[in-house]
């Protein structure tokens, strides 16, 4: 399995790739009426700004406004995506969230599901007892 990099969002910075993810290309003032409480232009502006220097969006030049889209790879942005939904209402746990998600499918899980989450389990597990 490929190593992925690691990047932390904060709740709002989560909101914006969420936007960009699904939109694939906003300008700013279509990022700013998809975000709850939208800031001013300039506060997402400056925020977008910050998320180019970390990397994580880039832009271009579009008629007469910039148009941003995600640098980072959709599973990087996830992972921290997942990690703080832990934090906010698993209490970090991720067999309570693995248990919800399962609760909550409509669909039973294929035979590679279920051999893909066991070896993931049982590795957890390992590891764990080494610490």
């Amino acid at each position: 399995m490929p190593k992925l990099t690691h990047i932390d969002l904060t709740r709002r910075e989560s909101q914006i790739m969420e936007i960009l993810y699904r939109r694939r290309r906003a300008t700013v003032e279509e990022i700013r009426v998809e975000l709850p409480y939208a800031p001013s232009p300039s506060s997402v502006r400056k925020l977008l700004e910050i998320m180019i220097d970390r990397e994580l969006l880039a832009r271009e030049y579009d008629g007469p406004r910039y148009v941003y889209f995600p640098a980072a790879k959709p599973e990087d942005a996830s992972r921290s995506a997942l990690k703080q939904l832990l934090r906010t209402f698993f209490n970090n746990s991720p067999g309570s969230a693995m248990a919800a998600l399962l609760d909550i499918s409509s669909t039973k899980l294929s035979d590679e599901e279920y051999r893909r989450l066991s070896s993931l389990l049982k590795r957890t597990r390992e590891q764990g007892e080494e610490r």
